[in-house]
């Protein structure tokens, strides 16, 4: 571009810049197949925004298959002079760790547990763990997305009468704010990091949340609108 514009290089960047464009932003889209959308997506939006009395809500993930990669990192200059970070192409595997998260909606502590396996037995299992933490004397409404390993817990949910799921939209795991707390651990401790083996991976990911522990704030629901396809679902609209 800066050859065929006959300028520099700098001069390109600080246009782009300008002009709000990122050449390395990305978007996507998915159409609704899930023809109770809307019934669903009012359901967990109304948990964030007006939750039970006397009830906690929390959103349940798991983060799969996270690579111990070990591979040079350091920083270089480019040839503009700016000092950048940067890491060696080719790398080492030594395995991978499966994440389980539980965040809680009115406060934004995070419960968690790293597993080598992500199973529904390993679910049912966190999911115990995360009960045995929370106030027993409360209702526990879990958000979920429709990943086979939160499905067919019946026997688990007769056992705790007080535990309810409740599932986004089908394609709509965005709705799950535990989301966001997943990219904030991969930007922070996973991102261009180098892992020698995997236990080295699970001490990263448990310094971090225990780091974290302490400056957790709730995330604050702020989307306007909640889209399947083109239809306007406002949240105004759903929770009416």
């Amino acid at each position: 571009m800066a050859a065929h514009l006959k300028t520099s290089v700098d001069a390109v960047w600080r246009l782009l810049r300008k002009e709000g464009i990122c050449l390395l932003r990305q978007r996507s889209w998915c159409v609704r197949t899930d023809p109770e959308f809307a019934a669903k997506a009012a359901d967990i939006v109304g948990l964030y925004l007006n939750p039970p009395e006397n009830a906690l809500v929390i959103s349940v993930d798991e983060k799969p298959s996270i690579q111990a990669l070990e591979r040079k990192t350091g920083y270089v200059q480019t040839r503009s002079g700016r000092i950048v970070r940067s890491y060696k192409s080719t790398y080492r595997r030594h395995g991978t760790l499966n994440l389980f998260a539980a965040l809680e909606i009115a406060t934004g502590a995070v419960h968690a547990q790293t597993t080598t396996l992500k199973r529904r037995e390993e679910f049912r299992e966190f999911m115990d763990q995360v009960v045995a933490e929370l106030p027993g004397d409360k209702e526990i409404h879990v958000i979920l997305d429709n990943y086979c390993t939160h499905k067919k817990n019946d026997v688990w949910l007769a056992a705790h009468p007080n535990v309810f799921f409740h599932f986004t939209p089908t394609s709509a795991s965005w709705l799950n704010l535990v989301e966001v707390w997943f990219g904030i651990l991969s930007r922070k401790a996973l991102r261009g990091a180098s892992f020698e083996h995997v236990h080295a991976l699970r001490e990263a990911i448990e310094a971090f949340i225990k780091a974290y522990g302490p400056k957790a704030k709730p995330f604050v629901w702020r989307k306007r609108e909640v889209k399947g396809t083109q239809l306007r679902n406002t949240i105004v609209n759903l929770c009416n």
